[in-house]
């Protein structure tokens, strides 16, 4: 089976992937609320498609420790290059964003950080304390790197029991020398699962793109090893060029192809399955974690 191929003329997006570009009020005063607490997020660094629905419903993804990358994904839009200090004022500012924007639910992610020794973890505890001491209400998802060769990383953040643990496998094993090169697809399942283990009443989360040269039956045993490790929530969604340097998008996937893999999904064990071409990690989160809940009450309750 062929990787990416990398000279491949880009795709016309279909129909069913076109989007509006944001100009709603909210979404203004959300980008503005950022600035001025010196704040990144994914949705902007990412270039989300659905930045503009999500800012207008004042719904942000915080992206912590920076705005530059140690690594270079060949699908991801974030910067790479040398990061600078991790800012001590960052989980403050991020308690006083979720706070200002009344958040039900919060998403916290972070570029990858493979300079620090324990890849930015510390960070991530202190955002869910500072979060968690003045919205205490606020439920709070996290959306963490891999931890790379950074022991017991994973464990610190699990640790500080956030309400969902996500963590993405972004593509099928065969494609991360092309896609993901300074990832290993067994580390980021052994993480997942010993997240699992370590806290069994976390939520655990993980999601794939499609879209890149993968063969269905290899989503299919993505599938397979992630219900192995436990993990209640996948998302899958199509992957978009953000750049001409990146890699094309092999072939868009269509909604109907969308749906069957969800109800593949749904049949294997997953609580919840979010399937869609605009699917992304944190589209939807708070909602998606209210019905999370609502399956597990109904699992417990069968």
């Amino acid at each position: 089976m062929s990787e990416p191929d990398q000279t491949k003329e880009p795709l016309r997006k279909p129909s069913w992937i076109r989007v509006k570009a944001p100009t709603s009020r909210e979404w203004a005063e959300t980008r503005q609320l950022m600035r001025r607490l010196d704040l990144h997020t994914v949705c902007e660094e990412a270039a989300c498609p659905n930045v503009g629905e999500c800012w207008s419903k004042r719904h942000a993804t915080v992206m912590i420790l920076g705005d530059t990358c140690t690594r270079a994904c060949a699908f991801c839009n974030v910067k790479t290059g040398r990061p600078g200090a991790v800012d001590p004022l960052e989980p403050e500012h991020v308690a006083m964003a979720v706070g200002e924007m009344k958040l039900a639910h919060v998403v916290v992610t972070s570029v990858d950080r493979d300079d620090l020794d324990d890849g930015g973890a510390a960070q991530f505890v202190r955002v869910i304390e500072r979060v968690r001491a003045l919205s205490p209400d606020t439920t709070i998802e996290v959306l963490t790197p891999d931890f790379l060769r950074k022991e017991g990383a994973a464990q610190a953040v699990a640790k500080a029991r956030p309400d969902v643990y996500n963590h993405n496998l972004e593509t099928v094993p065969r494609l991360y020398a092309a896609i993901r090169p300074g990832a290993r697809y067994f580390n980021s399942l052994r993480l997942l699962d010993d997240v699992k283990r370590q806290e069994p009443t976390l939520f655990t989360k993980s999601g794939i793109m499609v879209g890149l040269g993968e063969q269905r039956g290899e989503v299919l045993q993505v599938m397979e090893d992630l219900r192995s490790a436990g993990v209640d929530f996948l998302t899958i969604g199509q992957y978009l060029q953000p750049t001409p340097k990146h890699v094309p998008v092999d072939r868009f996937v269509t909604p109907d192809e969308f749906e069957e893999y969800r109800a593949l999904a749904k049949g294997k064990g997953f609580l919840l399955v979010s399937a869609s071409p605009l699917t992304r990690s944190s589209y939807h989160a708070d909602r998606d974690f209210h019905l999370l809940k609502e399956a597990r009450d109904r699992m417990r309750a069968g």
